[in-house]
């Protein structure tokens, strides 16, 4: 069948070899005056001239005319180098680049994202959940995804980002494990003259997470106003330790000292300055509140043998220092501090975040609020 002009959407042919409909879209002249044409194909006529329409729609609207060769490796090596090496620190990026390269490219790598669909991406879950991957990981192979098709949109490659309509694994609720009170105690105890006694109170009173705490410089610490403000935190970086961001545009915080905390950290301040000046020219200066013996950081994997070792010999069992971090929200929630309150101290981006980790702590406080009312209404 001969082709035809259409209105300025192109031409259109029915090809006699397979039957198919195949449409082409002139899109203007390059630099060099060369004609740019994007062809378009479909089953039917109808479905060729709606992939054309489309074509010029998206030109009208300033973005590039659809590529149906370009694949999900393809726009990984794109938004990685264009855009996430610009957003990212560097731990954050190597993270996402992991879950990239053992996860997406091994399987969908070779997929073009014109036809990446929902099934796909249900497909890949699946696969990886099978494989013994836990809930966890498996969610964030599919974040990953989900953001790298984002871009695809807004780049024009894609119409839609299938990742974010497939459903991600549910992941089983589970209750952070917290020292009870008599057990912080004893913790507290434990600790007294240690060399990392002000971490770990410091980390059980304010509920800081590890990198934060090991992350804290002296200008954060006000002593004569009692208060801590957090705004960067330790990471590794492959086989280094760096400073980076905190986790959340909340996690940047100020925090009240409780007053033993200030005990303790002046002490600290001053067992540290003897450490200095015992370590001579072999101290490296750093500016932290928490550092080894020689003045740098203090390896996080350090701190869990650490941590963990002086809960065995207090006769506690095994406890991980993020630990701190949930008996620090449990211990408040538990003396009645308000759960607002809570999420702030702990840096978290939401108070329905407090609640959904915390709220089997809030019973008492739900069962205090019902009697009120029945007491001031039926009394």
């Amino acid at each position: 069948m001969a082709g035809r002009r259409m209105n300025g959407e192109g031409s259109i042919y029915q090809r006699a070899s397979d039957g198919r409909w195949v449409g082409a879209a002139f899109l203007g002249y390059d630099e060099r005056g060369k004609l740019l044409r994007k062809a378009v194909s479909g089953r039917t006529k109808a479905e060729a001239l709606a992939k054309l329409r489309k074509v010029h729609r998206q030109v009208d609207e300033g973005l590039p005319p659809p590529d149906d060769r370009v694949s999900l490796g393809q726009l990984l090596d794109r938004w990685f180098a264009e855009v996430l090496r610009h957003q990212l620190d560097p731990s954050a990026f190597e993270n996402y680049k992991s879950i990239a390269d053992n996860h997406l490219r091994p399987t969908l790598g070779r997929k073009r994202l014109a036809k990446l669909t929902v099934l796909d991406v249900d497909r890949l879950q699946s696969e990886k959940l099978d494989a013994g991957y836990a809930v966890s990981t498996v969610r964030r192979i599919r974040a990953v995804l989900s953001q790298s098709l984002d871009q695809a949109v807004r780049w024009g490659f894609l119409a839609r980002n299938v990742a974010t309509m497939s459903r991600g694994p549910k992941a089983p609720r589970r209750e952070g494990r917290s020292l009870t009170p008599d057990q912080a105690q004893t913790l507290l105890g434990a600790v007294n003259g240690h060399r990392l006694e002000a971490l770990y109170v410091t980390m059980l009173a304010l509920g800081l997470r590890s990198g934060e705490a090991l992350g804290v410089s002296w200008e954060d610490v006000d002593l004569k106003k009692k208060v801590l403000t957090v705004r960067q935190a330790l990471k590794r970086h492959g086989t280094t330790l760096v400073l980076g961001d905190v986790k959340t545009p909340k996690s940047r915080r100020s925090i009240n000292l409780p007053g033993p905390v200030v005990a303790v950290l002046r002490s600290h301040k001053a067992r540290q300055a003897r450490e200095r000046l015992a370590a001579g020219s072999a101290w490296t200066t750093s500016g932290l509140v928490f550092t080894t013996e020689v003045g740098t950081p203090i390896d996080p994997s350090n701190l869990r043998r650490n941590f963990n070792n002086v809960c065995e010999d207090a006769g506690l069992g095994h406890w991980h220092p993020h630990e701190l971090r949930h008996s620090a929200a449990s211990i408040m929630l538990a003396e009645g501090v308000p759960l607002e309150v809570v999420a702030d101290v702990l840096g978290h981006s939401s108070i329905r975040m407090t609640a959904d980790v915390y709220g089997h702590i809030l019973t008492p406080q739900r069962e205090a609020a019902a009697k009120a009312m029945e007491g001031a209404l039926w009394s």
